[in-house]
């Protein structure tokens, strides 16, 4: 009796761990499909960009920014997929795949975009979905 519940018990602890084992492998391969679809669509976002008559100034456009908390600034590191210019602007365009993220019903996305828009200080901020054929000029009165 003491063996089959020894037994039981060391089964039941490999269970466990195979059942863990098995989510950790599944996330990770659904994190690396997220992943290549987000530079394959980055990829497709270029071309979109510079077929509609956008330049592109930089790739992976990176800056430190510092809003204030209390009065105290607090260091952050930004980065923009592409920074673009035409007809004498400059603009912050940020990719989206997917079914939901490039959408301004995604809080995400919305946010994302308003704090590049006062980030980066552009004439605009540009939501870019590859997989739609996509650029949508986006505007934040008040700001």
């Amino acid at each position: 009796m003491l063996a089959f519940a020894i037994v039981a018990v060391v089964a039941a602890l490999v269970a466990l761990w195979l059942a863990s084992w098995l989510r950790g492998v599944r996330g990770s391969l659904r994190a690396k499909r997220r992943a290549a679809r987000a530079s394959a669509g980055e990829d497709r976002a270029a071309g979109l960009l510079e077929a509609a008559g956008f330049r592109i100034v930089a790739r992976q456009a990176r800056i430190a920014w510092a809003p204030l908390v209390d009065g105290e600034p607090v260091e952050t590191e930004l980065r923009a997929d592409y920074l673009v210019e035409a007809h004498g602007e400059l603009f912050v365009a940020e990719v989206k795949t997917g079914e939901e993220a490039p959408s301004l019903a995604t809080a995400a996305t919305r946010r994302q975009l308003l704090e590049y828009s006062i980030a980066f200080a552009a004439d605009g901020v540009l939501l870019v979905c590859p997989e739609r054929d996509q650029i949508q000029r986006v505007a934040f009165p008040g700001t």
